[in-house]
């Protein structure tokens, strides 16, 4: 019997498995699926900068040392696995055209500044001299205006997993895929084990404790810890090019679209925000739009048809923050899962919240503002719908 069984085998759980396995404990992970069909592997993996600052709220506070320690986690990975998880400091141009997107641009860098980070405006002829590959779109009209944030940072979201799933494994985690949890089984205030479907039949599944980390499918299962957690789904489709050598030599990011320059030479565009159930397919029409955006971006260069396309659900919560702490209802039972867009960000900070509240240490960020038990917004605020509703609005 495992001392910790950690539900949910994305990017949350397999960090919370590492870094409590690295504390000595016996760890399972449940996954439903393969880390191919994870929210996280579907990820694009920009880190935008997060500098610390002694006035940020709990979000920016997990996010900012989440940053620095991913920046320990790629080279304790490297070392223990011999995989390079891609972590580069590629920089980042935020552009845009037109009136309204000089008045963002302008906010957005004002915002970065009094943030703490480093952050240049820039104007057309300057973007153009910075990223040739834009050239051809400032003489078209296209980028009129930006910025850089040179410290923006990209990670391989394939690679980070591969990596923690075998560090994991090296450190004695049993995980087993293709695991539907069907009941959490609560006898006395306690969570004492979980009826699953696995790839060896209809099991009982016991351990001392237990971490909700199922990413979307987490707010169902959070009800049989005595909680009310939403973990809405929101797709996000990406499209892949295969081009003979690198486009860009930074990411490039216009309102919420995205490009993602890879060293082998492939591009990723995205990203849809879309409310569309537990639904992972992905669309011809949203994937000739993310095409459309590559194109007026760079020009044709080999953007015809991507050769690949996905699609991953992202956990929403109302307020915009994540659910990490302890069920009021069960002693021995945590949760974390609710992390949106964040996700793949705060994966690392997330996972040694946990392992010290699974631990019994005091955590080193204070996780009241992230207690699943909290209210919901007032007022009826959605921060998901606010993004789902400016995405529909840019698309």
């Amino acid at each position: 019997m495992a001392d910790c069984c950690i539900i949910g085998g994305g990017i949350v759980g397999l960090s919370i498995a590492r870094e409590l396995a690295g504390r000595g404990g016996r760890v399972r992970v449940l996954a439903r699926e393969p880390r191919r069909d994870t929210a996280s592997w579907a990820a694009a993996g920009i880190l935008p900068p997060a500098p610390e600052r002694p006035n940020a709220g709990p979000g920016d506070a997990l996010t900012s040392w989440s940053d620095r320690l991913h920046r320990v986690w790629a080279r304790e990975l490297l070392d223990e696995t011999g995989i390079d998880n891609g972590l580069r400091q590629c920089g980042g141009l935020h552009v845009g055209a037109g009136r309204a997107a000089h008045d963002r641009l302008a906010e957005e860098a004002r915002g970065w500044h009094a943030a703490g980070a480093a952050c240049e405006p820039l104007d057309a002829p300057a973007l153009a001299e910075r990223e040739p590959a834009l050239a051809d779109a400032v003489r078209r009209g296209v980028i009129t205006a930006g910025y850089v944030l040179p410290d923006e940072v990209q990670i391989r979201p394939p690679r980070h997993l591969a990596a923690l799933e075998r560090s994991c494994q090296r450190r004695g985690v049993a995980i087993t895929h293709d695991v539907t949890v069907r009941e959490i089984v609560v006898e006395s205030g306690r969570a004492t084990a979980v009826v699953a479907d696995t790839p060896s039949g209809h099991e009982r599944i016991e351990a001392d404790t237990w971490v909700l980390a199922a990413g979307a499918w987490s707010g169902a299962l959070a009800e049989q810890l005595g909680l009310s957690i939403v973990t809405k789904p929101v797709r996000g489709q990406i499209a892949l090019f295969s081009l003979p050598r690198p486009a860009l030599r930074f990411v490039v990011n216009r309102g919420l679209d995205y490009l993602v320059p890879r060293d082998d030479g492939s591009l990723l565009v995205g990203s849809t925000i879309e409310d569309a159930g537990f639904d992972r397919s992905t669309r011809d029409d949203a994937i000739d739009r993310l095409a459309r955006v590559a194109r007026e971006l760079l020009g044709p260069v080999g953007l015809d048809r991507p050769s690949l396309a996905w699609a991953g659900l992202r956990p929403g919560s109302a307020d915009g923050l994540p659910f990490i702490g302890r069920s009021p209802a069960c002693a021995n039972a945590f949760v974390a899962t609710g992390h949106f867009r964040a996700g793949l960000h705060q994966s690392t900070g997330t996972a040694v919240l946990v392992a010290d509240l699974v631990s019994g240490n005091d955590p080193a960020l204070d996780v009241t503002p992230f207690d699943p038990a909290r209210p919901a917004p007032a007022g009826g605020h959605d921060h998901v719908a606010a993004f789902v509703a400016r995405a529909a609005a840019e698309a």
